[in-house]
């Protein structure tokens, strides 16, 4: 009986210690299971810098990213708001944050325009890829009541008048000015660039009579365009746009195949950011891209969705910083 009763005490006790060990060991087995998050990080809520004012199209695209990507990251993501310089005040801010991951900045395509027009000292090579999320071609939009039915109309009509038909941008050396001369070099016309404080006063110079047409983005003509005042000609872009269905391409419609710089907005950390906690955060802002309510809200609003990881995304920074490089010195805007 005694033997019997040690026996059992045994195998009871085993039991017990099997149980508490599979528990424990469950717990680490999952922090070490493959493709899972191996750092203690975000251990607090994270701040995303953005260089531009409350109510604009990145500010709104930070916010709503933010609101569908907190989920994924498990703290609360905090959009902070710092203006001045066309971008460079909030750019300059976010590259010299302390590289722990905690401070992201909302990156845009002036990253790789700046530099090259001596307007800002920081550029792609002071961050880290996180991500890439947006970008939206030009649209090369005219009144409704215009004479031009199609973009090939319209550029033979530039080829006819050389220097006549007038471009609103959203100022020199902005993203549509360089797009327009981009297309202009690529389709061997020439405009004549009228700058505006921004692509809104130029859309409402177009409206007005002011300018003949303007190569901005499909969210800034949108609503325009579906109430019947305005026309898109043309998509710079290797395909249509959701915001204007309908709309072909400039291939589609001329046969130029040019590469025509467009807008776009990305996430990125100061250079020294590990590794393994950017890819904390490439993990968390992609999947909250992905989430529905966020991408509901870039269709409502027009804006497209171009999804790239921290690889891709640091090829894009590259091939962009390159591209300005090249061009803006051509046009005599760079550092002097």
């Amino acid at each position: 009986m005694k033997q019997r009763g040690w026996r059992t005490l045994l195998a009871v006790s085993m039991i017990v210690s099997v149980a508490a060990l599979t528990a424990c060991g469950g717990k680490t087995d999952k922090a070490a299971a493959p493709g899972e998050k191996k750092v203690d990080f975000p251990k607090k809520a994270v701040t995303l810098i953005v260089p531009y004012a409350a109510g604009g199209g990145t500010d709104a695209t930070a916010r709503a990213l933010a609101k569908s990507a907190e989920k994924h990251l498990g703290q609360p993501i905090t959009v902070v708001n710092k203006t001045g310089g066309g971008g460079a005040v909030g750019t300059t801010e976010g590259a010299n944050a302390k590289s722990d991951g905690y401070t992201v900045t909302m990156a845009t395509v002036e990253l790789t325009t700046l530099p090259h027009l001596g307007l800002s000292p920081v550029t792609y090579e002071n961050f880290k890829a996180v991500a890439l999320i947006n970008y939206d071609p030009a649209a090369i939009t005219v009144r409704a009541e215009s004479q031009w039915k199609t973009m090939k109309e319209f550029l033979d009509y530039a080829k006819a008048h050389p220097g006549e038909l007038k471009l609103g941008n959203s100022g020199t050396g902005a993203i549509w000015h360089l797009g327009a001369v981009t297309l202009e070099k690529g389709a061997g016309v020439k405009f004549n660039h009228i700058p505006f404080e921004g692509a809104g006063p130029a859309v409402t110079a177009l409206l007005g009579g002011h300018v003949d047409a303007v190569p901005v983005s499909a969210a800034e003509v949108k609503s325009q365009v579906e109430s019947g005042k305005l026309r898109t000609l043309a998509i710079n872009d290797s395909k249509p746009s959701d915001a204007l269905p309908g709309v072909k391409t400039l291939k589609e419609e001329t046969g130029l195949t040019v590469s025509v710089p467009g807008t776009w907005r990305g996430l990125a950390v100061p250079k020294d950011t590990p590794d393994d906690i950017v890819k904390v955060l490439t993990d968390a802002f992609t999947k909250g891209a992905g989430e529905q309510d966020f991408k509901d809200y870039m269709k409502k609003n027009g804006l497209g969705i171009e999804v790239k990881d921290s690889k891709a995304f640091t090829q894009h920074l590259k091939e962009n910083h390159e591209q300005f490089g090249k061009l803006i010195p051509e046009l005599g805007l760079g550092k002097k």
